[in-house]
């Protein structure tokens, strides 16, 4: 199955796609250059850490040149409970790429335990992924192909995933992995040859850390790492360092591993409103095709109980 670009030469076209295909196999959790704001989709731990119902949304558009290149959605809404020991959050995401969109809705629940200088917390999320591709969008070259004349369309599966987070007001860390089942999803059957084509949720393993680190009575310097493996793909690592001015502005310029400078920035526009935006600029094999990925963020958060407890300014 192939999809035409007419603006390429098929050395080029065949050479991009098996880029991509490989790429998008071993990295199949949304790439999401702004986490350090919002890292309940990769870690449940994460859940009611800010004292503060805090709601994200993210649109991030990737590798913006190439046609029906990837783009990411995601929203979550995050909230501490009465009870101190207690978090619990929700994550709703859409990733699209070429003709097949991945969709999911996943819950959090993160219990607490509370430490001298800040809190430990463990996290499970429950929910399920599913699978659309459309098929009308593709160009076989063979229009009898079986695979493509007996698709199962539509696939739904249930997903889970665990972390370890621990947190204070200027340091954080944590451990978590996504989709433990390992589901696979039938995404074509030649009834014939009884021959299925899958698409296999691979369990995803994180690590992240990240510090805030007094400079002057206005600055402070926030050095984080995060460190990504998944079977069939190379480790990858985030190196960022952001400087936050005032309690407002926030810069930051990171380092990805895949040959990939990344830049953001992040403002208060008011107490609870923060806005921010990255651009990925890439150095590897795909960088003659696209002009970078740029990723906005909205992110809001709600005193929804009234204890006055929301911490100015927010670090992570």
């Amino acid at each position: 199955m192939t999809r035409k670009i007419n603006d390429m030469k098929k050395p080029a076209l065949l050479f991009l796609w098996l880029s991509i295909i490989g790429f998008s196999y071993g990295q199949q959790d949304p790439i999401i250059t702004q986490y350090l704001f919002d890292k309940l989709p990769i870690n449940p731990g994460y859940a009611g850490s800010v004292d503060a119902l805090s709601v994200n949304l993210i649109d991030r558009y990737q590798w913006v040149g190439i046609k029906d290149g990837p783009n990411t959605i995601t929203f979550t809404a995050n909230s501490y409970l009465p009870n101190p020991h207690l978090g619990l959050g929700l994550y709703i995401y859409r990733d699209a790429l070429g003709p097949s969109v991945e969709t999911g809705v996943m819950g959090s629940f993160a219990y607490k335990i509370l430490l001298p200088k800040g809190k430990l917390s463990f996290g499970v999320q429950f929910g399920f992924n599913y699978l659309n591709i459309d098929w009308s969008a593709l160009e076989p070259n063979d229009l009898n192909d079986p695979l493509v004349n007996n698709q199962v369309k539509k696939k739904a599966v249930p997903d889970a995933g665990f972390g370890i987070y621990y947190y204070s007001k200027r340091f954080y860390a944590g451990i978590s992995s996504t989709h433990l089942l390992q589901n696979e999803m039938v995404v074509s059957n030649d009834n014939k040859v009884n021959t299925n084509s899958f698409s296999k949720l691979l369990r995803h393993f994180y690590g992240m850390t990240g510090i805030a680190i007094p400079v002057s009575e206005n600055i402070d310097l926030r050095p984080s790492v995060i460190v990504k493996y998944v079977q069939n793909a190379p480790v990858q690592a985030d190196l960022n360092l952001g400087m936050l001015f005032n309690d407002i502005f926030w810069i930051g310029v990171g380092y990805r591993t895949e040959k990939c400078l990344t830049f953001m920035v992040d403002v208060n526009i008011a107490k609870n409103l923060h806005i921010g935006y990255s651009y990925d600029a890439w150095f590897n094999e795909l960088k003659s095709y696209n002009m970078g990925s740029h990723e906005i963020r909205l992110g809001y958060d709600f005193d929804i109980f009234g204890l006055e407890k929301m911490v100015t300014p927010r670090y992570f």
